[in-house]
């Protein structure tokens, strides 16, 4: 599913117009984004959390030369699935 096939859902599921769920959508995914990135998380309870973690500075290799490159720390974004989000795709699988 693509973005504009859920802004289809969102309308039809929530008797929205597909503009009006766009537009919610689209703020949903703002508010998350500017909160994650202050270093804040986002809970959203049975579906999961979203939140800034910090990856350690590591040795790498340049796959062109293979020679080792050191790559620096940096902060990156992680979504942890809630467990009601689990079941339900443990659900679709079996």
């Amino acid at each position: 599913m693509n973005k504009s096939e859920l802004i289809d859902a969102v309308a039809a599921r929530a008797d929205l117009s597909k503009a009006a769920s766009a537009k919610a959508i689209d703020a949903a995914i703002e508010a998350i984004v500017e909160t994650v990135a202050q270093g804040e998380a986002v809970t959203l309870v049975g579906f999961g959390s979203f939140k800034a973690t910090t990856r350690a500075s590591r040795e790498g290799k340049n796959p062109k030369t293979g020679a080792k490159i050191q790559i620096p720390e940096t902060v990156v974004p992680k979504f942890a699935a809630g467990a009601t989000f689990k079941a339900r795709v443990a659900e679709k699988g079996e």
